[in-house]
This record gives C-alpha cells, sequence and structure tokens, in this order.
C-alpha cells in the first residue's frame, strides 16, 4: 500500500515524456518554449532541492509550500498562447500534467515529512537536473527548425 505514492510521480514523468518526446518534436518548440520549458523544470527542482537542503522543520515546510505555490502556478505561465500553437490533444495533456503538478509535489513533500523516501527524492532531483540540460541543450544549441 506504501506503494501507492510513487503512483503521481510515475504518471507525471510519462505524460511529460510523451509531451517531450512527441507534441514537442511534432511541432517544434518558439523561443518562448525553448526557455521557458527549462525554466519550468527549474522550479520543480528547486522544490526538491529545497526537501534535501533544508532542515524538515515548520518553518522551513512554509517556504516549501511557497516553493510548490510559485512552481504550480509558474507552469501555467504559457497556456494563454499554447491554444494557438497546440493541437487539442497536447492542450488536454497539459491539463493533466497542471493536475498532477501538485499532487506530486505534495507526495514527495509526504515522503521528506515521513522519511524513509530519501533516495526516491534524491533520483528524481538527479532527473531533473538530467531533464533541465536536455531541454536547454536540445532546444537551444542542437534542434535546427524545419525550413
Amino acid at each position: 500500500m506504501k506503494n501507492l505514492i510513487f503512483i503521481p510521480s510515475f504518471l507525471q514523468g510519462l505524460a511529460m515524456f510523451f509531451d517531450e518526446f512527441y507534441f514537442h518534436r511534432k511541432r517544434g518548440l518558439p523561443l518562448w518554449e525553448r526557455i521557458g520549458h527549462p525554466l519550468d523544470t527549474l522550479t520543480v527542482l528547486t522544490c526538491f532541492a529545497w526537501l534535501i537542503l533544508m532542515p524538515l522543520q515548520p518553518s522551513s515546510l512554509l517556504n516549501w509550500v511557497g516553493w510548490v505555490s510559485f512552481s504550480c502556478l509558474w507552469v501555467t505561465k504559457d497556456e494563454w498562447i499554447h491554444h494557438r500553437s497546440c493541437s487539442t490533444g497536447e492542450v488536454w495533456l497539459h491539463s493533466v500534467l497542471f493536475i498532477l503538478h501538485p499532487i506530486c509535489l505534495l507526495s514527495v513533500g509526504w515522503m521528506a515529512w515521513n522519511g524513509g523516501y530519501e533516495w526516491f527524492i534524491k533520483l528524481q532531483t538527479f532527473l531533473l537536473i538530467v531533464f533541465m540540460i536536455y531541454q536547454f541543450t536540445y532546444w537551444n544549441l542542437l534542434w535546427k527548425p524545419k525550413k
């Protein structure tokens, strides 16, 4: 039963994989997304890093909730324009990602507060760093727009 706590992160990762490697590759990304998506990942990474680096006490928990709230709002920044550049399938997937985003962060917060999941939080942090480096490198240095 304790393993159910991993389900939100698994679903979020699966949805992110599909968004990145199907929808983004299919349409390409304009400059504002090539810059914005790594920043989205950075807001999530900040939440994870906070759990690793700060002692778990009420004051740090309050700060962490602030970072989580900021991240949940920040990742929605592009949606006002996505309806023009994305298919309905991609817009729907984004809505799923927006539902999973706070659930994942809260589940990881629960893991940190209850202990015994440090390995998972550190693994996720590492994967977020790798993904952010990939996002920036692929879309800003390697990817060439179709002519």
